[in-house]
């Protein structure tokens, strides 16, 4: 109770004092440190080395800039809560998009609009895929650059596909095709038939919400003041899976259990981030032949793919420090930024010409066909939208416990996703 008081009374301040806007310096003339928390360091197997093999590249490149990597959990942002109320400085940010409303609000997140000069802005975003750009906008300014995110992409074992009698040059297409696929696996195989990142203990609300948009829902009004997951579709997609769970061909494991199943060929199809996608070629080489689809869709309407992953926000609002968070952030979002990001860690590449491109990732994609559905739905991507508030956490975890209880817990799908919306609703700002 006192620490809500007491951050009700900060935003309170916040919103009363007028934030005046910086502009950053044309240069950095001397010496600077700025820190850098990323969630990716934080973890071996999600690209840390990618990640500080850019980050020395960057300092390399710049030698007045010393960037300080700060691993943090993308679960958690109370490490940079804790620094900030400590004093400590947080300079740039690998802010996962859920967590953006609540960072603006909060962490100080810097409009790019409001520091950077507007032609930088323009010359750095000649290039990139504009329904990327549009993943970091809010109130209508960029307060994040699309970093490291991705499409959902159903992964599948081949030689399963074979057999169970199926045809692995004709992937699943639609949930009712997943089930059919899935108890054919079953049944003719001794591995198990399907998993997805959409619900289990780890899951978060990303990949969700992309199912109920692409049965014609949403989770959330577009205004961001009403919640919308106990509405018809978003109940018609979580009884959908909860039929393939009844059925037996979805498994409950969780975020582990789902990619050792899927790495190891004794999962049949996976569907999931492509993050996962260097982990599955690791394990399936010399195992299994891994292939890739787009997300399954619900008969003839046409999927919403939304996004996973995250955007570079920059916090500090000192000049020169500025200059150097967005130079780092023009470098990681470069040809070459996306390049490695696509072809080390797994990521979407927010510049389509590079996909092409000899000097960059024409040669890498023709070895690596895994990533076409990945591009292909880059173009009907629709941004994932962060839960507004302080309360922004609880309100996801409230509606995606509603979606685990609904498909794995035997509760009644209706009345489970209504009450948890009027619950998750008297959390809403």
């Amino acid at each position: 109770m006192i620490r809500t008081t007491i951050l009700a009374s900060l935003l309170a301040l916040s919103t009363a004092v007028p934030v005046l806007a910086q502009t950053m310096a044309p240069s950095v003339d001397q010496p600077v440190t700025i820190t850098f928390y990323n969630y990716n360091l934080a973890t071996a197997g999600l690209g840390a080395e990618a990640t500080q093999k850019l980050i020395n590249e960057f300092m390399e490149a710049n030698p007045n800039v010393t960037v300080t990597g700060v691993g943090y959990s993308s679960a958690d942002s109370s490490r940079i809560q804790a620094d900030l109320a400590a004093g400590q400085p947080v300079d740039l940010v690998q802010t996962v998009f859920s967590d953006l409303d609540f960072s603006v609000t909060n962490f100080n997140a810097q409009a790019l609009e409001d520091i950077a000069p507007a032609e930088e802005i323009a010359a750095h975003f000649e290039g990139m895929h504009p329904n990327g750009v549009k993943l970091g906008v809010l109130n209508n300014k960029t307060y994040g650059l699309a970093y490291t995110f991705s499409t959902p992409v159903l992964f599948y074992n081949a030689d399963l596909f074979r057999e169970a009698g199926l045809d692995p040059d004709a992937a699943p297409a639609t949930w009712a095709e997943i089930k059919t696929a899935a108890q054919a696996i079953e049944d003719k195989t001794d591995a198990e038939g399907f998993a997805a990142g959409i619900t289990g203990a780890g899951a978060v609300d990303w990949l969700f919400q992309g199912v109920v948009r692409s049965n014609g829902g949403e989770v959330i009004s577009r205004d961001r003041t009403t919640l919308k997951f106990a509405e018809p579709e978003a109940i018609e997609a979580v009884a959908m899976l909860r039929d393939l769970y009844d059925t037996g061909v979805y498994e409950n494991y969780d975020t582990a259990g789902q990619l050792d199943g899927m790495a190891s060929g004794t999962l049949g199809m996976y569907l999931n981030t492509s993050a996962i996608q260097g982990a599955l070629v690791t394990g399936a080489t010399g195992n299994y032949e891994l292939r890739s689809a787009a997300m399954p869709r619900f008969g003839d309407k046409p999927t919403r793919p939304n996004n996973s992953g995250s955007a570079l926000t920059i916090h500090t609002t000192d000049p020169v420090k500025q200059r150097a968070a967005w130079e780092l952030m023009k470098f990681l979002t470069s040809e070459h930024g996306y390049t490695v990001i696509t072809s080390e860690i797994g990521y979407l590449p927010l510049r389509p010409a590079i996909v092409t491109d000899p000097a960059y990732l024409a040669g890498w994609i023709e070895e690596h066909p895994l990533v076409a559905p990945n591009l292909e739905q880059l173009d009907r991507l629709e941004p994932w939208d962060p839960m507004p508030g302080p309360n922004y956490r609880q309100i996801v975890k409230t509606m995606m416990d509603a979606v685990e209880m609904s498909v794995f817990g035997g509760a009644d799908v209706e009345s489970t996703l209504v009450d948890a919306q009027a619950n998750a609703q008297a959390l809403m700002p």
